[in-house]
């Protein structure tokens, strides 16, 4: 057993080195969040974090979808470069810009003219939905900038480098949690703006991180034999088909399962505006350790990518076992810290005690369903890299939304177990995914192996 373990230590490292950076990027999404819901609890009290959840839950869906079309272009990337074709990567590098700047257009209008009405309609405290408003309207125009930051981003992690995007979202979440305080407390002569000062911080912060990002791809020696290949308008359907066909199933990947944790948000609200607060914190502390593990599954995506691309399968199956190891031993660290600190962690956000009483029993429950929701996302990573994304797709619908989000409705509300009883649903789709997707990866990777 020992022997076999070392056998993959060189996969183990590789995989640790390209994914540490894109685990502090994909965890730069995250932290925008959590600090807005840590100065706004802080500094303007439980009606603005419930606020903040609503917003997020709406948001996040739609920024999901965002982002998820843009990732279509990374496996491709991937591939391509272990084929050494640097000219297409240039192409699917301008189709990929402009697919995410009319994404970005579409994505505001659908925020602006559905969710703006929408909001009023579902059932939410009215303190609740007043507060919302004008964040989610704020937010909603971040959009356009950060999928042109994701455009570049996901180009250069397809390549391997994952360091550039790091330090970009570190210096912008900095950026975005000194303005964001001082906006929402009212400093330097500006006049305390609540909720809506985390919205324009969040703004700021990301059309910074999209022009940073950009003259660095463009103007970098690391990527020149690639670039002076670039055209802007070398756009053709063939290529936006290539890149849609992997985009288009990965964003609904990402909105069957933001938007079932959304719904939750969601269905806490119709319980209270405490338990809705509460399911924010419990929430924020579970994404911080999901986007650590997505990060995981993006090195994946980009290693198995890259071994499918030269057709190196034994290759491909060591990356993927390491992947799916890396993220046990990581979750069961992190599972174990919520399941000690529980009591501790929710002070990070409020000092309400109605809301960390509730929020540190969801942390018990986060540590439990942290396992499924590391292997479950690591497997998506896995496929996505071999270019599977169609039946994944049915599958983290059928866990979610035939699942986990009824199930936790069930428990929740009808048998009255209220949050709690919502993240047990959670839980049960989190492990009809995990298992799924590793069962379709084993089915997958044995055709290839027999063909």
């Amino acid at each position: 057993m020992l022997k076999r373990l070392k056998s993959y230590k060189p996969y183990y490292w590789s995989t640790f080195i390209l994914a540490g950076p894109v685990v502090i990027s994909q965890l730069g999404h995250t932290m925008v969040h959590m600090a807005d819901s840590v100065i706004v609890g802080h500094f303007a009290g439980t009606i603005p974090l419930a606020a903040v959840s609503l917003v997020n839950a709406v948001f996040m869906i739609v920024m999901v979808i965002g982002l998820g079309i843009a990732y279509g272009i990374t496996p491709l990337i991937a591939q391509e470069n272990g084929r050494g074709n640097k000219e297409e990567c240039a192409k699917l590098l301008s189709n990929s810009i402009w697919i995410n700047a009319i994404a970005g257009v579409l994505l505001f209008c659908l925020v602006y003219f559905g969710s703006m009405l929408a909001i009023d309609h579902l059932d939410q405290d009215p303190a609740v939905v007043k507060e919302a408003k004008p964040y989610l309207l704020i937010l909603s125009l971040s959009i356009l900038p950060l999928m042109i930051f994701s455009a570049f981003k996901q180009f250069a992690e397809g390549l391997g480098f994952t360091k550039q995007a790091m330090n970009i979202t570190i210096w912008g979440n900095v950026l975005n949690i000194i303005l964001a305080v001082i906006f929402v407390k009212g400093m330097f002569g500006i006049k305390p703006m609540g909720v809506s000062g985390v919205g324009y911080s969040t703004l700021i912060d990301r059309v910074m991180m999209m022009v940073v990002m950009l003259f660095y791809v463009m103007k970098s020696s690391y990527f020149q034999p690639y670039i002076s290949k670039f055209r802007l308008w070398a756009v053709d359907l063939i290529r936006v088909r290539k890149i849609l066909k992997i985009g288009a199933p990965v964003a609904m990947q990402y909105v069957f399962e933001i938007g079932a944790f959304a719904g939750a948000s969601l269905i806490a609200g119709t319980i209270g505006a405490v338990e809705q607060a509460s399911h924010q914190v419990a929430i924020q502390l579970a994404a911080m350790t999901y986007m650590m593990a997505s990060g995981i599954a993006a090195a994946a995506t980009i290693k198995t990518g890259n071994s499918f691309g030269n057709k190196n399968f034994f290759r491909l199956q060591r990356f993927a076992v390491s992947s799916y190891q890396l993220v046990l031993i990581f979750m069961t660290l992190t599972a174990s810290i919520f399941a000690i600190f529980n009591n501790y962690l929710p002070f990070i956000f409020t000092k309400d005690m109605a809301v960390v009483t509730i929020a540190s029993h969801l942390l018990i429950i986060a540590g439990l369903f942290q396992l499924f929701d590391g292997t479950q996302v690591v497997g998506l990573g896995v496929l996505r890299g071999m270019g599977d994304v169609n039946i994944p797709t049915l599958i983290t619908f059928i866990a979610y939304w035939i699942i986990g989000l009824p199930s936790g409705y069930f428990m929740g509300v009808h048998l009255g177990m209220g949050v709690e009883g919502i993240w047990y649903g959670l839980t049960m789709g989190l492990l009809t995914s995990s298992i799924l997707l590793y069962w379709r990866y084993r089915i997958v990777i044995q055709k290839h192996l027999n063909s």
